[in-house]
């Protein structure tokens, strides 16, 4: 595909958010610090903008916020911007911390960090809604065609037509055993056709049956120097998005995109779970132990807290902690908690009711064991017994467990009395693997929040 103004929005789009980001700095400095309004800026501060235009400049980059302007879709746009703010707020403190002394203060690095973020992600998204009103300005259509009409030419042919921004026009088929209104032909009238009609590309997508016939394909393309695109006959090992890298000149297919794979990504990830974490055993934990120890203790024997053996990221052990709901029983470990169960306190049946049996699992946050936001841990005997029964059980465990996850906001939680519930469980807990992001956990924070305020009938 070919974008008119690739590079010159690029650099208009690199030029504004720089502007953006002084300005906000200037005027974190101000609201901060009025006085500077007569005095005019310290010389000491200019090294400090300097520091946080290089600290903008390494966020955005290791992002790739600026590559593919025009081209990128809008949730990977905003998800680089996103990320890249919080990178960006992170390396502030961090380098107020790191090097003391430095002359702006904490209220300027909040004021200025809330602006540049805030402004960022409004001027992002402002651009997306424009570019997806004039992109058909900005795009150099190009006219192809397909030779093959089987199943992957008319995927290929459906996937372009609705990605109208891949900057291609399918002008038709050509196919020597499938004719319909829309096959221009057999194969051997392709390159007449292309060189009549000013088709720039070519793409193939025969069976790899007709390897022979592909390759005398690709060099009458090189003498009529029309570009070749071979389109791999992959269609019966995977059915959905893959991730496709090349070593060398050899392809190689991830059957699914896991977007925690990217270091950057693990690192905001982490940095939320600490700061979630910390918020919530400071101002929860703190005053709900010592109420939650004396409630326990009136209405039944034994400890606090209920510790428990889950299976962890890539099915490693570790002791997931909770209060304890249940009266001490032999069971806990082979048996979920089901509807009406006796082994359940009076006191239990309420804080399992509003999930307030969870919090303790902060400390697990905490601890790097879990993360606020991700397929829930399941007992070891449960892991043993359903990874035999679904293929694709254990990718699960490619994730830290979280305390809540994508499967729970959707009424995947509770007891799972049969397989096809916990398919269900899973099939949700792989979609959140392959389509994770910041966003995508502040949602079911609220949503879990919300579930718990308005009470879960699959919480008992």
């Amino acid at each position: 595909m070919s974008y008119k103004y690739g590079t010159f929005f690029k650099w208009i789009s690199l030029s504004i958010d720089y502007i953006l980001l002084n300005a906000c700095l200037f005027a974190g400095l101000l609201i901060s610090n009025p006085l500077h309004l007569e005095t005019g800026l310290p010389d000491q501060f200019k090294l400090n903008f300097l520091l946080c235009n290089l600290l903008w400049f390494y966020c955005a980059n290791l992002m790739g916020l600026y590559e593919n302007v025009i081209s990128r879709e809008a949730i990977p746009t905003l998800k680089a911007a996103g990320i890249a703010s919080v990178l960006y707020l992170l390396g502030t403190f961090i380098l107020k911390a790191a090097l003391p002394h430095l002359t702006f203060s904490f209220d300027f690095i909040w004021i200025s960090s809330f602006l540049f973020v805030s402004v960022i992600l409004v001027t992002k998204f402002s651009f997306l809604v424009f570019r997806k009103m004039k992109r058909h300005l900005l795009i150099d259509y190009k006219k192809i065609v397909i030779i093959g009409s089987g199943e992957a030419g008319r995927q290929l042919r459906a996937h372009i037509d609705r990605t109208p921004h891949l900057g291609y026009k399918v002008e038709g088929f050509f196919d020597d055993a499938v004719h319909g209104t829309d096959t221009l032909g057999t194969i051997d009238d392709c390159f007449a056709y292309a060189q009549t009609n000013a088709i720039s590309e070519i793409f193939c997508a025969l069976p790899d049956s007709q390897i022979e016939k592909v390759k005398i394909l690709m060099h009458e393309s090189d003498k009529h120097m029309i570009r070749f695109r071979l389109v791999p006959d992959v269609k019966y090992f995977f059915d959905k998005n893959v991730l496709v890298d090349i070593y060398g000149h050899i392809p190689i297919i991830t059957q699914r995109q896991e977007p925690l794979e990217n270091r950057a990504n693990r690192l905001v990830k982490r940095a939320f779970d600490i700061a979630v974490s910390l918020f919530v055993m400071v101002f929860i934990l703190s005053w709900l132990i010592p109420l939650m120890t004396l409630i326990i203790k009136l209405e039944s024997r034994g400890p606090v807290f209920f510790r428990q053996i889950r299976s962890g990221t890539y099915n490693r052990p570790f002791y997931c902690y909770k209060f304890r709901s249940m009266t001490v029983n032999h069971d806990s470990d082979q048996k979920q908690a089901f509807k009406g169960d006796a082994r359940i306190t009076r006191v239990g049946a309420f804080i399992r009711k509003t999930s307030i049996d969870e919090l303790p699992q902060f400390v697990n946050v905490f601890l790097g064991d879990m993360s606020v936001i991700g397929p829930r841990p399941h007992m070891v005997k449960h892991t043993q017994d359903y990874s035999a029964l679904i293929d694709e059980y254990m990718v699960r465990h490619y994730l830290t467990p979280g305390i809540s996850g994508w499967a729970q906001v959707n009424g995947f939680r509770g007891e799972t009395k049969d397989t096809e519930s916990m398919k269900q469980r899973v099939t949700a807990d792989i979609w959140y693997l392959e389509n994770w992001s910041l966003l995508l956990d502040i949602k079911i924070v609220f949503l879990t929040v919300w579930k718990a305020i308005r009470g879960d009938q699959n919480a008992f």
